[in-house]
């Protein structure tokens, strides 16, 4: 019987197995930012365990709130920046240098097929789009990882699910998800990998297979995961060219990360996208989705572009195209935060910044405060906020606030209307 990318990766991984089922896997990355790490940290700290198994496979970031706004955030970025320093962690990202954190780290080349991945963070699953098992864990499993290396996993069965047709014009991977969201439920893949397939996976960007992973975990997957290919070898080239005689050489390495034709899995979906509608979410759960065709007119207070979703320079460039020579309605305060600061220096070069603002957006630095409700864009009980994030839980993006989850182009055709609005119609 075959094996699956994920069931690979967890053989090539094994240093133990405890107990049946339960597998001690060796860890290519362990990712930080300063929410979920200062805890860590000082637990670390208070058993006399303050030691990294390796600075060079730890990569951390202060992303969350970023300048910090008060005394309590400016204490948990202290903490990250105080540890990364003594530990001459070298690959650490302050202010000024800082981004997303699952958009920088990805940006860097620190994510290759065959890793295996850990971070605080429950969109960890982003970094599953380049063929790793990537996953969101708590407290005590990172600090065991930053010690020693390792992380304890029961081994995951997979759900395949197979993208097939071609997408429409104006339909992006941001409505893919949302329907296959839809059609799973928020418990659908609990404790599953969501391996994507098919034609459409084929022909996505790394950018669009980034937003596709970033959201498994709505669906209740431990990670969402593509297949290495020659797409995910050029994304990576600038970073493993002097691994590899040729781009050729370095597929044919990475094709060890490919599922077996007899693979077993749990399930397997397939779904014809060929006619499928820009979609987004109402209520206060990511599988309450709709076309927006039946949410169309509904008004909005903000409208947010950004997040470890949707804030790279293929997003920008998507919602730009339809702000460009428009100006916002007056009833809505336009948000962008580009994801990084080579995004911000891509999108500033192309004019794509400018763009935005003409039409009347104010432009943050790269950070993921408003997704969360912590800072650059929190909203007041009762107001709507159109956005290209992830979550649309109740008070997600502030105590009584409504958000509603769409790609990029419909949110920039929302704030242009300021009321929901399918973006094909401009």
């Amino acid at each position: 019987m075959g094996k699956t990318i994920a069931e690979k990766i967890f053989a090539a991984h094994l240093r133990d197995e405890p107990f049946p089922g339960t597998k001690v896997l060796d860890l290519d990355r362990v990712l930080c930012h300063e929410i979920t790490t200062p805890v860590a940290i000082a637990d670390l700290e208070a058993r006399g365990k303050d030691r990294v198994f390796d600075n060079t496979k730890i990569k951390a970031v202060i992303d969350h709130v970023t300048p910090s706004k008060d005394s309590k955030t400016a204490l948990q970025a202290k903490m990250l920046r105080d540890w990364a320093r003594r530990h001459q962690i070298k690959d650490f990202f302050d202010i000024g240098h800082n981004g997303v954190c699952h958009a920088i780290f990805p940006e860097k080349g620190y994510i290759r097929p065959g890793y295996t991945v850990i971070m605080g963070d429950s969109h960890t699953c982003t970094h599953g789009a380049f063929g790793a098992f990537a996953a969101g864990v708590g407290t005590t499993d990172l600090e065991v990882g930053i010690l020693k290396g390792v992380c304890a996993f029961r081994e995951p069965a997979t759900i395949r699910v197979n993208l097939t047709g071609s997408l429409p014009k104006g339909v992006y991977a941001k409505d893919v998800i949302l329907f296959v969201i839809g059609q799973l439920g928020v418990n659908g893949a609990t404790d599953r990998v969501l391996e994507f397939r098919g034609p459409i996976i084929d022909n996505m960007s790394m950018e669009a297979r980034m937003t596709l992973c970033n959201m498994a975990i709505e669906a209740g997957g431990t990670c969402g995961i593509c297949l290495p290919d020659m797409t995910t070898v050029e994304y990576l080239w600038p970073f493993i060219k002097d691994e590899f005689e040729s781009p050729d050489a370095a597929l044919s390495d990475y094709s060890q990360w490919v599922s077996d034709d007899d693979a077993s899995y749990d399930k397997v979906l397939d779904f014809d996208l060929t006619n499928l509608e820009p979609h987004v979410t109402y209520g206060y759960k990511p599988d309450c989705v709709k076309p927006v065709a039946e949410m169309a007119g509904i008004p909005v207070d903000q409208v947010y572009i950004g997040t470890c979703t949707n804030g790279r320079i293929e997003d920008l460039r998507q919602a730009a195209e339809i702000l460009k020579g428009k100006r916002i309605a007056d009833t809505v305060r336009g948000i962008v935060s580009p994801a990084t600061p080579k995004i911000f220096s891509q999108a500033l070069a192309e004019g794509i910044i400018q763009i935005f603002m003409d039409a009347g957006f104010c432009v943050t630095n790269p950070t993921c405060g408003a997704c969360l409700g912590m800072s650059n864009g929190v909203l007041s009980g009762g107001e709507v906020c159109a956005s290209t994030s992830n979550r649309n839980f109740n008070g997600r993006m502030g105590k009584g606030g409504m958000v509603h989850l769409m790609s990029p182009t419909t949110a920039a055709a929302t704030a242009i209307a300021g009321v929901i609005t399918d973006a094909r119609s401009m």
